[in-house]
């Protein structure tokens, strides 16, 4: 019997090239990446350039197909992966595309690869290189290191970048699925119409907002206001007015939605999508690319391609899947994932979850990276949709995520009623990774990253795994980390919703340091340096009407109202607290709620803990982990995700006339070599703690050395 012809995505791959690379070779007892398709190779990558003793680099792009059991224990805590369409033996058929980076020779590799976990379709490792990005090499640093990166897409509510193609769940009768959905809307310009989700959007299960309600709050703690039925409807409103073009996937508000509030949308949507079904994919793939064969590659052509994506050769649905080679032969021996911001709350649900050991209970990564990710995130969910916030003060406080346990070790949390952590399953099983811990200021203020290392009352530190390494990237905000965008060379700006500045002192010279110890604890066993972080025994980590900020060119706020509080949620009897997985009843219903503590600081406004960099050692100015919303934007809320910061005044008699207590930089820094000799000083330390690179040093001495300070 013929296969069934793949997807329109599958059918557009194949069409690419007339050189396309089908690997194919054996069949395994067990089925999990069954086909890899390169549609596309540049080589070498970036133009020619070579990186040291590593020389040049090639890029392959294509895509992966695989399935999964949805029987295996490993895959049964997948939400929905039963109610999957499934093939005629069993299995949940995939494909994703799929990225790899590699030196051109892997002899001449470092043997490592970091599977670098998408955000929102984004590759993000790349940003270790200073000055780099997906497609710019910037300084080389992880090409010189001669590290392979790879990426599979994971995500379906995505338009654009590395994609996954999520397949529907349905009722074992065949029919469509549906649920209560929550969105809200917080916009940054005025406009007449909102996507009901990112798209592709779960579409409302018809035109008609009866039962529908959408409602509008300036603040996060305000009352809802109820928006009349007739005053919105499921329309597209961006070309005719309202009521507009009638649309399952599209709200519009009569006079528009404004900038001044959150706008919150509860309505019945239908057909979700197995989104975790992107842990298994991830899985399969790395572990393919670490333990594959390394079986010869042979080309595909148009003879083997019936020109809808599939093979004209004698399997059927019946046979198991074909294994395919691996590109990189078996030139990997160890394996590190990293994800930042989004993809790092990923990381640590996959780990959370138990994906960090393969079908065939063989270790998928040993070290991992979750940077910016103080919880986990609702990705294991009915109706999940990923590119949305975890929570912040302001955004999507409501919404999954940050759920118990927040710890990596065991703990008790008293108002959830759970005694659990994050690492129980993978130390059953002995697949825990090691695990650096990376997180700016912001994730106090915002991501309550306090109850990592607290518990559930704020009054007690709680002890930290010996497989976790944690580092409070002190002074740092969420978005920022470009050494090329620091202070004094390129003054920040105001964000457009903001009353400060933006906060851009880097944290990737810490990232780079952190990532080659982190490499030396895999493959050598040498011990990293030691957790930094703001904590409860050192006084270092507070109530937030305790921080006492020296100065504040701002107004119509307190510093209480900018924390993220933690609340529990009560989201119904079909959500899986310790799992964050399930179906959440929508809206949740709000109970006690948790003691959430911020990094204190020092007279100039800077935390007194946690790795202190040498903007924070040697300042030139207040870096804040938080700002604040102006008029119009919902005045007093906290600006999500940003930081702030106050630079020093020049002169002394410029910050008395302006009521600074912060010494001035002329107090600070009598001459430039003073200044020089202390960021000097400064960056030497960071050096002989491991924390600092010394290249990386070198380029902070020479900025400082360029500086106009004082």
């Amino acid at each position: 019997m013929p296969r069934k012809s793949r997807s329109p995505v599958a059918r557009s791959i194949f069409s690419i090239s007339l050189g396309a690379l089908l690997l194919l070779l054996g069949r395994p007892a067990e089925a999990k990446i069954t086909q890899i398709v390169i549609t596309k190779v540049t080589s070498p990558a970036f133009n020619g350039a070579s990186f040291g003793s590593v020389g040049q680099y090639e890029i392959l792009d294509g895509i992966a197909f695989g399935e999964v059991d949805p029987k295996d224990s490993l895959n049964e805590v997948i939400t929905d992966i039963k109610l999957a369409p499934r093939n005629r033996r069993g299995m949940v058929e995939y494909q994703s595309m799929i990225s790899i980076l590699k030196p051109i020779d892997m002899t001449r590799a470092n043997r490592t690869l970091i599977y670098d976990v998408v955000n929102r379709g984004n590759k993000r490792i790349t940003d270790l290189n200073i000055g780099g990005n997906a497609t710019n090499p910037g300084d080389g640093f992880l090409e010189s290191q001669g590290y392979t990166m790879a990426w599979i897409g994971w995500e379906g509510d995505i338009a654009s970048g590395v994609r996954f193609p999520l397949p529907v769940a349905r009722n074992r009768d065949g029919s469509e699925i549906t649920g209560r959905v929550r969105s809200e809307y917080i916009l940054d310009q005025a406009d007449s119409t909102q996507d009901v989700t990112s798209p592709p959007a779960y579409e409302a299960v018809s035109t008609s907002n009866a039962g529908a309600t959408l409602t509008r709050r300036v603040h996060q703690n305000d009352a809802r206001e109820l928006i009349a039925n007739d005053q919105w409807a499921f329309a597209d409103c961006s070309v005719t007015p309202f009521p507009g073009v009638p649309s399952t996937a599209k709200v519009c508000l009569r006079g528009g939605f404004d900038t001044n509030h959150i706008y919150e949308l509860l309505y019945t949507a239908k057909n979700p999508t197995v989104t975790g079904l992107g842990f298994a994919a991830t899985r399969d793939f790395i572990s393919f690319l670490r333990n594959g064969n390394g079986a010869k590659t042979g080309r595909g052509d148009r003879d083997d391609d019936d020109g809808r994506g599939r093979r004209d050769d004698d399997d059927d649905d019946d046979a198991p899947a074909a294994n395919p080679a691996n590109p990189l032969g078996n030139a990997i021996k160890n394996a590190l994932i990293y994800g930042s911001s989004q993809s790092g709350r990923w990381i640590r649900t996959f780990i959370q979850l138990g994906f960090n050991q393969d079908e065939d209970r063989r270790l998928v990564v040993e070290g991992a990276i979750p940077h910016k990710a103080s919880n986990r995130g609702a990705f294991n969910i009915r109706f999940a949709q990923p590119t949305r916030l975890s929570g912040t003060q302001h955004t999507e406080a409501q919404f999954a995520g940050p759920e118990s346990p927040q710890t990596w070790g065991e703990s008790r949390d008293r108002i959830a009623d759970l005694t659990a952590g994050q690492l129980d399953r993978c130390r059953k099983t002995r697949s825990c990774p090691r695990i650096t811990h990376t997180v700016t200021d912001t994730e106090y203020w915002q991501a309550v990253m306090s109850l990592n290392t607290t518990d559930s009352d704020g009054r007690h530190d709680l002890a930290i795994p010996r497989e976790v390494r944690i580092y409070q990237l002190s002074g740092t905000q969420h978005g920022g980390g470009n050494p090329l965008a620091q202070p004094p060379a390129v003054m920040p700006g105001v964000p457009a919703n903001s009353q400060l500045r933006s906060n851009s002192n880097p944290f990737l010279w810490h990232q780079r340091a952190l990532l080659v110890a982190l490499r030396e604890w895999v493959v050598n066993g040498t011990e990293p340096p030691a957790s930094l972080y703001s904590s409860i025994g050192r006084r270092s980590l507070v109530r937030a009407e305790d921080v006492k900020i020296p100065f504040l060119p701002a107004v119509n706020f307190t510093l209480a109202g900018l924390v993220n509080p933690k609340v529990f949620l009560d989201r119904g009897r079909n959500f899986n607290v310790e799992d964050a997985s399930g179906v959440l009843r929508e809206p949740a219903v709000p109970g006690s709620s948790y003691t959430v503590l911020v990094p204190q600081v020092d007279a100039d406004g800077n935390p007194i803990d946690g790795l202190r960099n040498t903007n924070v050692q040697v300042p030139l100015g207040t870096y804040l982990g938080w700002n604040v919303r102006k008029a119009g934007f919902s005045e007093g809320d906290s600006s999500d995700l940003t930081g702030g910061f106050v630079p020093f005044f020049k002169t002394k008699a410029q910050r008395l006339a302006a009521g600074d207590p912060r010494l001035s930089l002329e107090e600070r820094y009598p001459t430039h070599a003073a200044y020089v000799a202390a960021v000097t000083a400064a960056a030497n330390s960071l050096v002989s703690q491991r924390l600092l690179l010394p290249v990386d040093a070198a380029s902070i001495i020479a900025a400082a050395n360029a500086a106009a300070v004082p």
